[in-house]
């Protein structure tokens, strides 16, 4: 059984920081391409980062450049999305996501169930 388990979201101030962990099991995240989407109310889900697993290079959206960094921990097989500088607009549903092919991509294999951050200005 695959589980990505999402963790760490929460009500911050505008400029304040979260750090969303992602457990996994089942597999093992240093053969996946990993990454962070979100999904605010009436919108679609949108990418918000991601480390490709084939060369590890990242990607991050144009809305969070500068501010969130995407990280995993082998060890621990967990995977991280620290944010900076919170704003409003961050607020959504963040989840989780890995897949097996050699890039990112939306389309991603497995994902968590979520975890809110919610910015408040």
């Amino acid at each position: 059984e695959v589980q990505l388990q999402a963790s760490g979201g929460g009500l911050v101030q505008a400029g304040g920081s979260l750090r969303l962990s992602c457990a996994a099991s089942g597999i093992t995240l240093d053969s996946y391409n990993i990454g962070w989407f979100h999904q605010a109310p009436g919108k679609e889900r949108e990418g918000v980062s991601c480390i490709n697993f084939s060369d590890d290079s990242t990607y991050y959206a144009d809305s969070v450049k500068g501010r969130f960094a995407v990280s995993s921990d082998n060890a621990k097989n967990t995977m991280y999305l620290q944010m900076n500088s919170l704003k409003p607009e961050d607020t959504a549903v963040y989840y989780c996501a890995a897949r097996l092919g050699p890039r990112c991509r939306h389309d991603m294999d497995y994902w968590g169930k979520g975890t809110q951050v919610t910015v408040s200005s």
